[in-house]
């Protein structure tokens, strides 16, 4: 799953693809309807992959995104700054749990 939170005149969106083992792409966007910074753009777009591949049943995934500050607070290998990171942060680590296997990986926008 690669995942990408962007902020825009117009408002914040989410944009998502999963790419099947088959080589199949499923493309989802989702608007946010509240102020959010970039960061949470891309905490939003996180959590909300990791929601649609829990209610698809998917147990292994691996994800990919260009916001180091995501993946290296989800994996812990920095700090947070705000209480809202860290909010963010917990919910996607008790969502973690529900996979047999999940790898998150940093690429380059």
């Amino acid at each position: 799953m690669y995942f990408d939170g962007s902020l825009m005149r117009k408002g914040t969106s989410v944009g998502l693809v999963f790419v099947l083992p088959l080589g199949v792409r499923m493309r989802y966007m989702v608007h946010i309807h509240f102020p959010a910074s970039n960061n949470v753009a891309e905490y939003e777009a996180l959590i909300n992959g990791l929601r649609i591949t829990i209610e698809l049943g998917i147990r292994w995934l691996d994800v990919r995104g260009d916001s180091p500050l995501v993946i290296n607070q989800v994996m812990k290998e920095s700090s947070y700054r705000s209480a809202k990171m860290a909010a963010y942060c917990q919910e996607v680590c008790q969502m973690v749990d529900k996979f047999d296997g999940l790898e998150l990986n940093h690429i380059l926008r």
